[in-house]
């Protein structure tokens, strides 16, 4: 079981840039009247497909320029790139209708939610900042997003985004108005931009509530997951090992917080042999120990020792999941949810939506261009990530064969 990954490599996946054959043509003819509807001009719709088309067949980098060599040259380079970063289109019904698609003809398990590093030369690309990337222990010079998946055990898409923005950048006056960032845009944490691009899909785009997953160990995860919880969305999180909880099961007031790798352990004799399929390079069926006891978070979880620690409610059991290998140090992976109703080998099989996820962002999404906008614009930026989504869609589901399509009513 692999990791969170941060994507970061500049190199592509090796094989073919993904063209336009005739599985693409398939489900380009169904996606693009909806993806495209809400633009007002017909040739803003023009020049989406034909930057759509361009994403799926250009070689080498995504870029306006590559683009517009494959369609037509140095007057569609100024048009497309006017397109992208400077015309007047919305990209959020875009990205809505995309994800209303998806949702309809591949429909998801979960929303998984992901961390995107995208290495930058430059200073000048909007929100490209001076990191440190923890889980590398080194510093990079990089923009950093937030995407939104749609995830089922076949395949997955991106449907939002967020891209962080640093104070350094909200607080610069001439940079923020040279990237015509919006006034509404404010400081907000990579946890705040997680949650926020979550609940629009289920609050403001009407699509279905599903369990999230994601990884929290970078995050502050009590804030996130008190946010998900009070917008009634149901989550599977990764955690430290560290994390305070206390044991829900007759659970007094003499039972103290401890860390979660202490309580599942010593629930070891509840563990179970869990079989799911490995969709990667070594496909075939895997076992895996898995255990789970209740739990409750804290309060003062993130403080300093000497805080209250006390329950937040009986309303705040969760589920603390154990995973990992047999003949190997357990638990290799903790995970909190908060999923009604699902048994612990249920929850397993779901926490591995994020290894789907990390394939389809190398074979496809990487290769579609979702990491190639070069300009400065931040609604460019959206824009551009916004099409390679769609890019990533009409390949992820090509590749399907048909199996989880089923056509939009």
């Amino acid at each position: 079981m692999s990791d969170f990954a941060l994507h970061i490599r500049d190199t592509r996946t090796p094989g073919r840039t993904p063209g336009v054959g005739s599985s693409h043509d398939i489900v380009l003819s169904e996606l693009c009247p909806a993806l495209f509807a809400s633009l007002p001009r017909a040739d803003q719709r023009r020049k989406g497909v034909e930057y759509l088309r361009g994403l799926l067949g250009a070689e080498g980098r995504k870029s306006v320029r590559n683009i517009a060599r494959l369609i037509g040259g140095q007057a569609t380079e100024q048009n497309l790139h006017h397109f992208i970063s400077s015309s007047t289109w919305e990209w959020d019904p875009v990205r809505a209708a995309l994800a209303h698609y998806v949702t309809s003809v591949a429909p998801p398990q979960a929303w998984v939610v992901q961390q995107t590093v995208i290495p930058k030369a430059g200073e000048h690309s909007v929100g490209v900042d001076r990191r440190f990337i923890s889980s590398l222990g080194q510093v990079l010079n990089a923009q950093q997003a937030v995407g939104v998946w749609a995830a089922s055990e076949e395949v997955s898409m991106p449907v939002n985004w967020r891209l962080h923005l640093s104070r350094a950048w909200l607080d610069d006056v001439p940079r923020r108005s040279q990237a015509s960032i919006p006034a509404s845009v404010d400081t907000r944490t990579l946890g705040d931009c997680s949650v926020e691009a979550v609940l629009e899909l289920t609050s403001d785009w009407r699509l279905p509530t599903l369990p999230v997953v994601m990884d929290v160990r970078e995050l502050d995860g009590m804030k996130a997951l008190r946010r998900l919880r009070a917008a009634g969305v149901p989550f599977l999180v990764r955690i430290n090992s560290t994390l305070p909880l206390r044991p829900a099961e007759g659970a007094g007031h003499g039972v103290e917080a401890m860390p979660a790798h202490r309580i599942i352990g010593a629930c070891r004799d509840r563990r179970r042999m869990v079989t799911w399929t490995d969709h990667g390079q070594d496909a075939g069926l895997r076992t895996a120990l898995v255990g789970a006891v209740r739990v409750r978070t804290v309060t003062g979880a993130a403080r300093s020792p000497g805080v209250d620690r006390r329950p937040e409610g009986p309303d705040r059991d969760l589920l603390l999941l154990g995973a990992g290998s047999s003949g190997r140090r357990w638990p290799q992976e903790l995970w909190l949810a908060d999923v009604p109703d699902a048994t612990p080998a249920q929850l397993f099989r779901l926490s591995l939506r994020i290894g789907r996820v990390e394939r389809d962002f190398d074979e496809i999404a990487d290769r579609t261009g979702i990491r190639d906008y070069t300009g400065r614009s931040f609604n460019g930026w959206h824009r551009h990530v916004t099409l390679a989504s769609a890019a990533h869609a009409v390949v992820a589901l090509s590749h399907t064969g048909g199996r989880s399509l089923r056509r939009v009513s």
